[in-house]
């Protein structure tokens, strides 16, 4: 685990929170940055939500259709296999 940041803060009467400073630059959240909030009754923890970095997507896609190519895949296969999974978790419900 990096460095271990403590700090205290409050909760308005609104039920906001303000993230220390200190909190805020180590993790780089911004205005309008998106937290996922878990509590299991006695803690509460915040996770950032990081946005997906688009040009690693593309590359995952690049090497999926060159797998796929390789393996000879055909765009029926995978219409089929959606087909499957869909049709066995309708019959699961």
């Amino acid at each position: 685990m990096g460095n271990l940041i403590t700090d205290i803060t409050a909760l308005s009467s609104r039920g906001q929170v303000v993230l220390p400073k200190a909190i805020r630059d180590k993790l780089s959240l911004t205005p309008g940055s998106r937290l996922m909030v878990f509590s299991d009754g006695d803690n509460i923890l915040l996770k950032p939500i990081k946005q997906p970095d688009i040009s690693e997507f593309s590359s995952l896609v690049e090497e999926t259709r060159k797998w796929a190519k390789d393996v000879g895949m055909t765009e029926e296969d995978i219409d089929e296999a959606v087909k499957s999974v869909r049709k066995t978790r309708r019959v699961d419900r």
